[in-house]
């Protein structure tokens, strides 16, 4: 017969837990995943909701990592921060205006030869494939049609007296603007960080810092410079095969190459195309040829070559950046979803590395406060 003292000096007695560990940890990790998924839904809301100024702030932050180290050259020679910062927003708008000029001077020049040859091949491409052919013909055929309509869509939902190519024009303006400031404060931001960061975090947030900015300065630098040889490689190549609008064909390769893997096949189905419509199957397997020629020659070469370390990504987060960019701000947010996207896996990069080496210095420190071993006899 038990007692209460029998019971007393076996102790209490501990209760089964309603759930096994397993499953306990892995609804801890449920609500990890649903916290950081509603704070990321929280924060892209934001930044669609406040697209106009989150637009130029972004494009602020490629543009200063385009020619940020052109700024820090100007600064080297002794030139005031505000003269260099001046100078290098001068140097953008040339830049950047001079390739949109050309860009676009070359494609309205070529765009109705272009849309004319792809509605020849899509004819020739229907009667071997039947309706798949019919429907890129109705494609090209009404490509105006379909970019008068979307035009006339957007601009009937802004407010009364404002036209797109005025938001697009304030919205430049204000980047220009930051840019300029981006340049010339860096050093204020860094000490304003530093500031703000709460408790001892403030050098592991500048390497954070740093290294999101360098990924951006890497994508922006890299591909531009590849985008270019892609550009004038196949212009060449289509202006020897004599394929007609190859200099808009050549400006489409140099947008395209800004959307890694899908602007590179978009522009390269394009220019097949209009190879095939206008100068037959032969040269349309050249111009195949020219077009998996350079694409051979940027992955192997230029890419490795050129591009940083820093915003080396696996092809399928490259994709699924761009199909999420594309659902959320369309065309813009395809060419501005990349570089966030490195510059996110760069911040991540240093945080892996700084837990890294905090597990490492535990370790060591553990392993030095150990006492020594007894001295041998």
């Amino acid at each position: 017969m038990r007692n209460d003292s029998d019971q007393d000096r076996r102790g209490p007695r501990r209760e089964q837990p309603l759930l096994p560990i397993e499953a306990r940890r892995a609804a801890a990790w449920c609500a990890v995943v649903l916290l950081v998924a509603a704070v990321l839904a929280l924060g892209i809301w934001l930044c669609v909701w406040l697209s106009a100024a989150v637009v130029p702030v972004l494009l602020a932050l490629l543009g200063s990592g385009l020619l940020g180290p052109l700024y820090r050259r100007l600064v080297a020679m002794r030139l005031n921060r505000s003269v260099a910062a001046g100078l290098t927003c001068a140097v953008l708008v040339v830049v950047v205006g001079g390739a949109g000029y050309i860009v676009v001077s070359a494609l309205v020049d070529t765009g109705d030869q272009i849309i004319a040859s792809l509605k020849d091949a899509a004819q020739g491409l229907s009667q071997h494939f039947g309706t798949a052919g019919t429907s890129l013909d109705d494609i090209a055929s009404n490509a105006k049609d379909l970019v008068g309509k979307f035009g006339s869509t957007a601009a009937s939902g802004l407010l009364a007296g404002v036209s797109v190519v005025g938001q697009a024009i304030a919205a430049a303006v204000l980047a220009l603007l930051l840019t300029f400031f981006f340049l010339r404060d860096s050093d204020k931001a860094v000490r304003a960080l530093r500031d703000w960061a709460p408790g001892d975090s403030a050098p592991q947030l500048e390497r954070m810092a740093r290294r999101g900015f360098q990924s951006i300065e890497g994508f922006m630098r890299g591909t531009t410079f590849i985008a270019l040889i892609d550009a004038i490689c196949i212009t060449v190549g289509l202006l020897i095969l004599k394929v007609p609008g190859a200099l808009g064909l050549g400006a489409l390769v140099f947008v395209g190459a800004y959307i890694p893997y899908l602007g590179a096949v978009i522009s390269g189905a394009v220019a097949i195309l209009v190879a095939f419509a206008d100068r037959g199957f032969v040269i349309a397997l050249w111009a195949l040829g020219v077009v998996l020629a350079v694409q051979v020659l940027e992955g192997h070469v230029l890419q490795p070559m050129i591009q940083s370390r820093t915003v080396q990504m696996h092809p399928a987060t490259v994709m699924l950046a761009i199909t999420a960019g594309a659902s959320l701000a369309g065309i813009l947010g395809m060419l501005l979803s990349v570089p966030l996207t490195a510059a996110f896996s760069g911040v991540l990069h240093e945080l892996r590395l700084h837990y890294a080496a905090g597990s490492g210095s535990d370790n060591g420190s553990a392993a030095s406060s150990s006492p020594p071993p007894p001295p041998s006899s």
